[in-house]
C-alpha cells in the first residue's frame, strides 16, 4: 500500500487539546453521525490504513534504541490513559453516557466505549462515526505524546462483531481468486475493514493491495502471492 502518514506535530501543535478543540471535536462527532458517510475523510482514512497496516515494530522505529517490553507497555498504557481522558470529556460535552475500558492488544492500545447505547446507535450500521472518533482520538494522543498512535477504538463491541463477517467475505474472495485465477476486487471499505481483508489474504498466502481513492478505496486479492 502506498498510503502516507503525516509529519509529527510542531511544539506549538503538541500543546494539550483546549476546550475549544474538544468543542470542535464534539461538533465533528455530531456532524459525522448526521452526515452518515457524506463527510470527506479520504486523507485521514489513508493515514489510518498506513498506520494499521504496519507491524508492531513500526510504532517505535523512530527511537534510537529498541523498546523493551516494559517501555512498550508503559507507552501503550499512557496512550490508553490519554485517549480515555479525551473521550470522557468528549462524552461530557455531547451529554452522552458511556464507560471507557482500556486494554493493550498486542502492539497497540485498545480503548472501548461501553454502555453507550445512543452512541452505538448513531454508529450503526456502517461504523462511520467510529472511524471519525478513532481518528480524533489518535490525533489527541499524538498531540500529547508527539508520536503517531496506532490505538484501536471500539464502540459497544462493533469491531468485534463486524470482524467475523469481514473475515468470511475475505475467505470467499480468496477461494474465488484461487479457483478463477483472476484478481478479485471487493467492495469499498474503510481502513479497519481493509486491514482485516489484508490479514486474511496474507494468512492464506495470497497477495492483496488497496486500490482506488476516498470512499471508493477497496482491496483487490490476487491469485498469486
Amino acid at each position: 500500500m502506498n498510503d502516507t502518514t503525516s509529519d509529527v506535530p510542531t511544539s506549538e501543535e503538541t500543546a494539550a487539546p483546549s476546550h475549544e478543540a474538544h468543542a470542535d471535536a464534539a461538533a465533528a462527532t455530531t456532524e459525522a453521525a448526521d452526515a452518515a458517510g457524506t463527510t470527506d475523510t479520504a486523507g485521514s482514512a489513508d493515514t489510518a490504513e498506513a498506520a494499521d497496516a504496519t507491524d508492531g515494530a513500526d510504532a517505535a522505529d523512530t527511537a534510537e534504541t529498541p523498546e523493551t517490553d516494559e517501555e512498550r507497555m508503559r507507552r501503550l498504557e499512557e496512550e490508553g490513559d490519554i485517549a480515555a481522558d479525551y473521550l470522557e470529556e468528549l462524552l461530557d460535552i455531547t451529554d452522552m453516557d458511556g464507560d471507557i475500558d482500556i486494554d493493550v492488544d498486542g502492539d497497540r492500545a485498545s480503548v472501548e466505549i461501553a454502555g453507550a447505547d445512543r452512541l452505538a446507535t448513531l454508529n450503526r450500521p456502517k461504523g462511520e462515526l467510529l472511524d471519525a472518533l478513532q481518528e480524533l482520538t489518535r490525533l489527541a494522543v499524538q498531540t500529547r505524546t508527539g508520536a503517531r498512535s496506532r490505538l484501536m477504538l471500539d464502540i459497544g463491541g462493533f469491531r468485534a462483531e463486524h470482524k467475523g463477517s469481514l473475515e468470511e467475505l475475505a475467505e470467499q474472495a480468496v477461494a474465488q481468486a484461487r479457483e478463477g485465477g483472476e484478481a478479485v476486487p471487493l467492495r469499498p471499505m474503510n481502513p479497519f475493514e481493509r486491514k482485516v481483508v489484508h490479514d486474511v489474504a496474507k494468512r492464506e498466502g495470497l497477495r492483496s493491495e488497496s486500490d482506488g481513492d476516498g470512499k471508493n478505496r477497496h482491496v483487490v486479492i490476487y491469485p498469486e502471492a
